[in-house]
């Protein structure tokens, strides 16, 4: 897949440095950032930045399906790079996010849809669960 630069120049986004330094952020993030995480990661690599061009910005990619918005139930939004397919489960607890693939879960996805009559587009899903407890 090319890289996300590649992908908003190909989209028609001028690529200024300031848009360049939230890609690389959001680029080499191993989690799912908030605004004010994108903001804090490109602040310390360029000083100018400032919030208003970070939430400009992944609006901007957010419209242009370059990356995907969530809101896991936290009353703020996180970013990732709209990449490969997979789904998440929050930890209630931590907040931590986990990504997840379940051919299983592809296949009935599919099945449910064509028994309602339909042909799959797209979807989203999140789990959310705490931590099982183990028994002494």
């Amino acid at each position: 897949m090319p890289d996300l630069e590649e992908r908003c120049t190909s989209a028609g986004l001028k690529m200024t440095g300031q848009r360049r330094v939230i890609l690389k952020v959001l680029g080499e993030a191993d989690d799912h950032p908030s605004v004010e995480d994108v903001y804090d990661r490109a602040k310390g690599l360029d000083s100018s930045i400032s919030i208003a061009t970070v939430y400009r910005t992944l609006s901007l990619l957010d419209e242009l399906d370059l990356v995907v918005r969530h809101e896991f139930q936290e009353g703020y939004s996180r970013y990732e790079v709209n990449a490969d397919h997979h789904h998440h489960l929050v930890d209630l607890e931590t907040g931590k996010v986990i990504e997840f693939q379940n051919e299983e879960l592809e296949k009935l996805k599919v099945k449910i849809a064509k028994d309602l009559g339909y042909d799959l587009i797209d979807h989203r899903l999140e789990l959310y669960g705490k931590k099982t407890k183990k028994k002494k």
